[in-house]
């Protein structure tokens, strides 16, 4: 065994869970209580760096507009974002497209009933197969999101460097071994919601709930005394800043230009209004004449999971038939004028989306 792994596991852990996760779990979820791989699918993408709280409401709106996986895997990318508007980590969206059509292509239109094949999907990657596969088939595999990496180490007072991949690899072995055994088409899900929820409740990041844990006195850490120094993770990715202007070209009956961002990159496949890198690039590409009729609007910052985006907004009143500069047409940069009636529909940044909001 590693150093910093447990030499044994504790005895009756997954029973404990599962008993705990009856009584005391989230079980009202709308994306709970069923065994449809497409609906769980759904919840699993959504819930990925995003808060049970935020995600209720698009999961509805998704269902209500894509009921199905086939729904899903017809519709274009555009409506897709836009549903996605405002959920942030647009790449999720883009791979759940993906992935909608793989299912339709390759697999007949039903998800594949193991972890092992699900991985072979877009945007399926080894935790998120394994809950899919674990709620909707049963299958004995082990989830390893967040939470539960926290969870598992401060139980199994796991010391082992999470940065490194050897150490995570050990803890994916260790998770696997504490697995339920018996009965699984009925544990299975029971423990996987089960360890979910104790770490977005009882086992939180900070200060831990201790006395309210079903697995209190199996857990190492909290027998040492100091639960919360796990798990250790050295490698901290840096947070960084960046400057972006943005041109808000508007026409006398409120359209603004509005163009499609490349698909890698902040915002990417996104409807945003025109992106430079400084106020001076975007002065440059306009006429003298509108130039003069910039209308500087304030700053203000967006907070991306290791990023600082300082936005500098420039209003242009544009008149009626007025067309924009060649240098921001072109196929690299495609755009049109769009009015508040289609604002909702598209799928805009965060940050776009309540600037145009406070204009309309």
């Amino acid at each position: 065994m590693k150093p910093g792994a447990p030499q044994t596991l504790p005895s009756g852990f997954s029973t404990e869970i599962v008993r705990w996760q009856s009584t005391h779990g989230r079980n009202s979820l709308p994306w709970q209580n069923t065994r449809d791989p497409y609906r769980v699918w759904l919840s699993e993408i959504m819930l990925q760096q995003t808060q049970v709280a935020t995600v209720l409401d698009y999961y509805a709106r998704f269902l209500e507009r894509f009921p199905t996986v086939a729904g899903l895997a017809t519709a274009s990318e555009d409506e897709v974002l836009g549903l996605w508007s405002g959920l942030g980590y647009y790449s999720r969206a883009r791979n759940l497209h993906r992935c909608a059509k793989e299912v339709v292509d390759l697999h007949g239109g039903q998800f594949p009933g193991t972890a092992e094949q699900l991985q072979t999907l877009p945007g399926i990657g080894r935790s998120t197969a394994a809950a899919i596969a674990s709620f909707c088939f049963g299958e004995r595999v082990a989830i390893l999101d967040g939470n539960v990496k926290r969870v598992l180490t401060r139980v199994l007072a796991f010391s082992a460097d999470l940065a490194q991949s050897a150490n995570e690899k050990t803890l994916w072995n260790l998770a696997t071994e504490l697995l339920p055994r018996r009965d699984l088409a009925n544990t299975m899900p029971r423990y996987t919601q089960g360890l979910m929820d104790l770490g977005a409740s009882i086992c939180a990041g900070r200060q831990p709930q201790c006395l309210q844990c079903p697995v209190q006195r199996l857990c190492r850490g909290f027998a040492e005394g100091d639960p919360g120094k796990y798990p250790v993770k050295t490698r901290k990715l840096k947070r960084s800043a960046q400057g972006l202007s943005l041109l808000w070209a508007q026409r006398p009956d409120g359209s603004v230009w509005l163009e499609k961002r490349p698909s890698r990159g902040v915002w990417g496949g996104l409807y945003c209004l025109p992106v430079f890198d400084s106020d001076d690039e975007l002065k440059a590409v306009l006429p003298a004449s509108l130039q003069s009729r910039l209308d500087p609007l304030p700053g203000f910052v967006h907070v991306l999971t290791h990023k600082d985006l300082h936005l500098s907004p420039w209003l242009a009143g544009f008149g009626a038939d007025q067309a924009l500069p060649k240098a921001m047409v072109s196929q690299e940069r495609p755009g049109g004028w769009f009015g508040p009636d289609a604002w909702p529909a598209l799928g805009l940044p965060a940050p776009v989306r309540k600037l145009l909001a406070r204009d309309a």
